[in-house]
């Protein structure tokens, strides 16, 4: 595996369906690809104590998070057999229905990539120092809890 520079991951704002097809798209010179794996992350309007969630705010440290960011992703390209790897996340505020989180893993075979997909977005929950505030409509708001 080639080291690769750390990358900033980050987008502004929702991660547009529009830029989900045009990384899909930018595969298909990639011959020795086979399969991949896309995983979404959406924010839901949940009810918590009987307050709709409208958005979510995403906060982070931001050095600390690329560098786990990086980490994770090395890890990943040494696990698993997988020929490529994106991973964006959002920061600021997305509204429910949109996407948040997007992680697109590609291999030659379809259980690595989906494989190295759910073992990223674990890592990505459980280790990135990113923080969602969720927004109600009443403008309250509280921390989200990753799960």
């Amino acid at each position: 595996m080639k080291e690769h520079k750390i990358k900033n991951v980050f987008v502004e704002g929702a991660i547009k369906a529009e830029f989900v097809a045009e990384s899909i798209a930018k595969h298909s010179t990639k011959k020795n690809i086979g399969a991949h794996s896309i995983f979404l992350g959406q924010v839901r309007n949940d009810i918590i104590d009987g307050n709709t969630v409208k958005a979510i705010e995403y906060t982070s440290y931001n050095e600390m998070a690329l560098e786990k960011f990086h980490e994770i992703r090395n890890e990943v390209f040494e696990k698993y057999d997988i020929e490529c790897m994106h991973i964006y996340h959002s920061l600021g505020k997305v509204q429910a229905g949109e996407i948040s989180l997007f992680v697109f893993t590609s291999s030659t075979h379809r259980k690595e990539a989906i494989k190295a997909c759910e073992h990223t977005v674990e890592r990505i929950k459980a280790e990135v120092p990113v923080w969602g505030k969720e927004i109600f409509e009443n403008e309250n708001y509280i921390w989200k809890k990753n799960n």
